[in-house]
């Protein structure tokens, strides 16, 4: 299917009563590692709507487009820019994801005319006032957390796995447990459960809603993330996405982030 590009981990929580599965933290690892590993090609240009959804008000609409590149070694970068509506066009987030798994993150907030770097202290802040954290647009990868599997759910009418994770090092974010349901024969996420608080009370919830094979490569076309205290929602849905374009290094730099015009030379 050809070379393969890390894809960037999504996010969600909930109430889980787990079926009776023997428990084989090897084989939890190697499924994790095989949804990290997902072909999803060298590169990726993405344009998407964001609907931000709250209770008793119109839901917010965002237009956005990203991109994203492997570099080899377990290296990717991803520049992400919103181009409406108008009083957050412009604004963008650099992160670059190490070999290492140690991540560096960039916004651009064009009312300031400035890049600034986000604190690693900030990964649980809300990225544009959605129900995305910054530390939810980081790679994590597998060795961060020890995994066990713990049932197996029916989710989107697909048998799945589902997987326990727990940090290794819990001061490095700010979930104390994720759950997640895998189908295995795709290694394919349909739904991750995101636990902050405490162990039993998951605080949000990440759905596929629909996915579509695209060039080769299945692709999350819409999916919903929620915020399971407030109930407020953020809805993502593809319209385009576009693979092995070749996109240059020079696209994922402060300078291309701080300066729309060299970032428009790539958008669809």
């Amino acid at each position: 299917m050809g070379p393969r590009m890390t894809r960037r981990t999504l996010l969600a929580a909930s109430l889980l009563t787990p079926l009776s599965l023997p428990v084989h933290a090897d084989d939890a690892l190697t499924l994790m590692q095989r949804v990290h590993d997902r072909p999803s090609g060298r590169d990726a240009t993405v344009t998407s709507r964001m609907e931000l959804i709250e209770r008793g008000r119109p839901a917010r609409v965002r237009a956005l487009v990203s991109y994203r590149v492997e570099r080899g070694r377990g290296e990717a970068h991803n520049l992400v820019r919103f181009l409406e509506p108008k009083d957050i066009a412009g604004t963008g987030l650099l992160s670059i994801d190490k070999a290492d798994g140690s991540n560096e993150q960039w916004l651009y907030l064009p009312e300031l005319d400035r890049v600034r770097r986000i604190a690693s202290d900030r990964k649980g802040g809300r990225f544009v006032g959605s129900d995305l954290y910054y530390e939810d647009l980081r790679t994590r990868k597998p060795a961060a957390d020890r995994h066990r599997l713990v049932g197996q759910d029916n989710v989107n009418g697909v048998q799945c796995e589902i997987v326990e994770s727990v940090p290794v090092d819990a001061a490095e974010t700010v979930y104390r447990k994720r759950m997640t349901w895998v189908e295995a024969s795709l290694a394919m996420v349909h739904r991750v459960d995101y636990f902050e608080k405490d162990d039993r009370a998951p605080s949000k919830r990440w759905v596929l809603a629909s996915r579509k094979q695209i060039q080769g490569y299945w692709t999350v076309m819409e999916s919903r993330l929620t915020d399971l205290g407030s109930g407020h929602e953020t809805r993502l849905s593809v319209e385009r996405a576009l693979y092995d374009r070749k996109l240059p290094a020079r696209l994922f730099t402060q300078q291309a982030l701080a300066d729309e015009n060299v970032e428009a030379d790539f958008r669809p």
